[in-house]
């Protein structure tokens, strides 16, 4: 019996472009098996441990039998904990009933844009973004409209450049501060005037606590009219734990949370007890890292420029450092790959972050100053044996 038109695969799925920041991981991790050393320059994972409070917390949650399913909402006393934060930070005002906790960000954006999104529907997402934005979008059924932004203007989201973009189609401006790739913080100016232009704004906050110049906002402080994205991954050096939220207008709370009964039950109910302890008891633990990011972030921009990369405005916030490459190549994605192979330094194309990122590349510093340093020094070895060998490239 013939089955093949069993196998037939969703066209979303077969046209989605690969996460080339992961492709380069997953390349490095099987040349270290084969011996080879690598620094890792290209993933944005915190390289610290999570903080002991955080740890504990979860142990005794296991001791004390909290191992069962929770409200699809997530627990009481950490919305209330999230809301709390959120009063405390931003001055800002949100019922724990306005918050559905979920298995990581990812899960969040998803849920916030099926809930919002009918097919055929745009939203407005800037150009360098986060590589997954569009391919939630376009999974949907939906499609993004692209704005550029320019490191020349700081990499900041102009909001008349936006409004050009909006139509009667249009459902969601999309913003990420800080962003990445850019690890730029938008100013209150551009969040507050985007926050009156009409479509309903999805803001991604998830490295908010990973500032070292100036102070973030969350869109929430100018609009009732959004969708808070955020988590505990990259401030608390809790990737693997998977925990985030959605801060969502009143009216949208009960199709999010029957979409969560539907498709992921709850979120994991030990790593709820964990995040409690996170926003009550780590501070000291993240100002510490904070301030190890820091001295990295100034290394990593001095070291760079000293090699012949351009860092026309420097970054203030996350933990990359999204430099200008175009003085070696234009096709970042290949010379990605030659970094990784010739010089044993990952690190991420710009291309995997829109078609305005070509010619960049992404550098993670979520790595010791000692390697940090390293990866440098490879670079540097690697760029001028290339330049002597060919001088015409």
């Amino acid at each position: 019996m013939r089955i093949e038109g069993w196998l037939k695969m969703r066209k979303t799925v077969m046209d989605m472009p690969p996460f080339y920041a992961m492709e380069v991981m997953e390349r490095s991790r099987e040349l270290e098996r084969q011996g080879r050393s690598i620094i890792h320059l290209e993933v944005g994972e915190p390289d610290f441990p999570t903080p002991s409070c955080i740890t504990e917390a979860a142990t005794k949650a296991i001791r004390d039998g909290k191992t069962r399913y929770t409200s699809s909402l997530g627990i009481l006393e950490l919305r209330e904990a999230i809301a709390e934060h959120f009063l405390e930070k931003y001055g800002v005002s949100v019922s724990p009933d306005q918050i559905i906790v979920m298995n990581g960000s990812s899960p969040g954006l998803f849920s916030a844009f099926s809930a919002l999104l009918e097919e055929g529907d745009e939203v407005i997402i800037s150009n360098p973004h986060y590589p997954c934005y569009p391919n939630f979008v376009t999974f949907l059924g939906c499609t993004p409209k692209f704005v550029k932004v320019s490191e020349h203007d700081g990499f900041q989201y102009n909001p008349d450049d936006i409004k050009e973009k909006i139509n009667p189609r249009t459902r969601a401006i999309m913003i990420n501060s800080p962003g990445n790739p850019t690890g730029q913080v938008l100013d209150t100016d551009a969040l507050s005037r985007i926050a009156t232009l009409g479509p309903a704004v999805v803001s991604d906050e998830i490295y908010h606590g990973l500032v070292f110049e100036g102070k973030e906002h969350s869109i929430l402080e100018f609009t009732k009219n959004a969708f808070v994205i955020s988590g505990f991954s990259k401030q608390f050096a809790m990737t693997g734990w998977r925990l985030g939220y959605v801060i969502a207008p009143k009216k949208y709370v009960r199709p999010l949370q029957k979409l969560v009964q539907n498709f992921f039950i709850s979120a994991n109910t030990i790593t709820q007890w964990a995040g409690i302890a996170a926003l009550k008891e780590a501070a000291t633990d993240v100002q510490r890292m904070v301030n190890i990011y820091d001295k990295r972030r100034k290394l990593m921009i001095q070291s760079l420029r000293k090699i012949g990369f351009s860092i026309a405005v420097e970054p203030t916030g996350a933990f990359y450092v999204f430099a200008n490459a175009k003085r070696f190549t234009n096709d970042s994605l290949k010379f990605s790959f030659e970094l990784l192979e010739k010089a044993g330094v990952g690190t991420t194309p710009g291309i995997d972050f829109g078609s305005n990122a070509e010619g960049y590349i992404r550098f993670s510093y979520t790595n010791s100053i000692e390697n940090i340093s390293k990866g440098i020094d490879r670079l540097e070895h690697y760029l001028k044996t290339k330049a002597e060998n060919h001088p015409e490239t």
